[in-house]
């Protein structure tokens, strides 16, 4: 492998038809990799952070964690802001945090995007990186899936599609759902916000693949896994910490975050009528910053960590 190629936002000279594979790794520290993963289905490659237990012992499960809306590009992640690094210390799991996906709901799109390109998220997430990060790590194959905020929504349609890759989903401060009015415009606001036509995602709001993109829709394919889905009230609080550093401060997150609790809880109750378990967190505070997320997020491991046998 050559890590000299890590960095590097264009494919190598390889043809659009080849088997996903790592090109390029560098080693940060004794437990973390920079990841260069090579897409055939985007025809480019994609970075990923993986945090590991030191030596890089075999047989352990991996936690997929999906980016925001700037898709970890513009240095907001959990690696950077959300203390995965340390809060995966010493925990026998590999952790795996893609950089891409901006603005794309992190989903396969129709066509590509004039401003957006090529984004075949899903596919990247559900079958190229498992099998690269698989052979590489000597995995056991036992995987779970989170997302937050845009990709929130997407990780638990991510699992319905593929319900045999993981054990567990988590969806931190989103909008699961895609047909429901505020669905659609939450998820065309995501999009048009990076520049990206909708329309190019999965054709005109209302078209067939946005129900198929539903997870509340789909939510019986979720059955037998563990699920996790919280939000915050949309009022500031103790868990946001000083919310002017850590996120998206008190005007818009505060907005974002009262969408986020009523497309959770549209989610939870479909979940419910189902009779399909879940755990659904609705917090009295919290206005989308990286204070709630993280608290959230640690909340929501020890429910991880039963379904992937992580001790």
């Amino acid at each position: 492998m050559t890590a000299a190629l890590v960095g590097l936002g264009l494919a190598p000279s390889l043809p659009a038809a080849d088997a996903a594979r790592i090109v390029g790794v560098t080693h940060l520290n004794p437990t973390t990799d920079l990841v260069s993963v090579y897409s055939p289905s985007m025809r480019r490659v994609v970075r990923n952070h993986v945090l590991h237990p030191a030596g890089s012992p075999a047989g352990l499960p991996s936690f997929y964690m999906l980016p925001g809306a700037g898709g970890a590009e513009d240095g907001i992640s959990w690696f950077n802001n959300g203390g995965a690094p340390r809060f995966f210390a010493g925990k026998r799991v590999n952790v795996i945090l893609p950089i891409g996906g901006r603005f794309s709901m992190w989903t396969d799109w129709n066509t590509p995007d004039p401003v957006l390109g090529r984004n075949k998220w899903e596919t990247y997430i559900n079958d190229e990186l498992p099998s690269a990060i698989d052979k590489a790590y000597r995995t056991n194959g036992a995987n779970a899936l989170s997302g937050v905020s845009m990709s929130a929504g997407p990780a638990l349609d991510i699992v319905t599609h593929a319900p045999w890759r993981y054990r567990a989903v988590a969806a931190y401060s989103g909008c699961p759902g895609t047909t429901s009015p505020l669905a659609q415009v939450a998820n065309t606001a995501i999009v048009t916000r990076g520049g990206g036509n909708v329309a190019n995602m999965w054709g005109p709001p209302g078209s067939p693949e946005w129900f198929r993109h539903d997870p509340v829709v789909n939510a019986s394919k979720l059955r037998g896994k563990a699920i996790y889905l919280s939000a915050g009230s949309g009022v500031p609080g103790p868990v946001d910490g000083n919310p002017l550093i850590n996120g998206s401060g008190l005007v818009g997150g505060n907005v974002m975050e009262a969408i986020a609790l009523s497309c959770t809880t549209t989610m939870a109750n479909r979940l419910a009528s189902l009779g399909i378990p879940r755990t659904f967190v609705h917090r009295p505070d919290g206005v989308h910053t990286w204070g709630l997320f993280h608290a959230d997020f640690v909340n929501s491991w020890p429910l991880i960590a039963r379904a992937l046998g992580v001790r």
